[in-house]
């Protein structure tokens, strides 16, 4: 049985949630909407403000499925009211990071300046030259665009260049021993 999926699911003031008959579960808060499909061997019960997540069966699928749609629900009431976000940061010389309306500019050592548009729903901003903060309501989208701005220049391990997850640690390693002594 799973630990997470068994928790109870608590709906804040202000959010609303709705369950159709083939589990799309809807969610309005604050901050947008968001829609998720939960499979049909997941049992969605909503009593007096708590959203109660069970399986109908004992197979493997469920059981698997179980804990994640719980947390899927939840990531979506989480998104609806604070919203989430990731925080990335540019190392490097000459690395740096420009906002032009929606149009992300990034100078990472290429011969051309590279430009992203933020996609709908998700946000971002420049907080200092080498600083970007990406925000949006969905967890999977906003992971999504910090992972596809990342890999432009992904941290590499001699000199700690690239554009790193905020909290992330870059291991580290020796460069070659000088000159070989005779």
């Amino acid at each position: 049985m799973s630990r997470i999926g068994k928790l109870p699911v608590v709906l804040p003031a202000g959010v609303e949630v709705k369950v159709s008959d083939n589990n799309l579960v809807t969610v309005k808060g604050p901050k947008g909407e968001l829609q998720e499909q939960i499979s049909k061997l997941i049992k969605l019960e909503i009593n007096e403000g708590v959203l109660a997540v069970s399986k109908d069966s004992d197979i493997k699928e469920a059981n698997s499925l179980y804990g994640l749609s719980r947390t899927l629900i939840n990531n979506m009431i989480i998104g609806v009211t604070t919203g989430f976000e990731k925080k990335l940061k540019l190392v490097g010389v000459g690395y740096r990071v420009e906002k032009k309306g929606n149009v992300l500019v990034m100078n990472l050592g290429y011969s051309h300046p590279v430009e992203m548009k933020d996609p709908d729903g998700i946000q971002t901003e420049v907080s200092s030259p080498t600083e970007i903060i990406v925000r949006g309501i969905s967890k999977a989208f906003v992971g999504n665009y910090a992972a596809n701005i990342r890999k432009w220049r992904q941290p590499e391990p001699y000199k700690g260049k690239g554009i790193h997850l905020e909290g992330e640690v870059v291991r580290r390693k020796e460069g070659k021993s000088g000159a070989k002594k005779k």
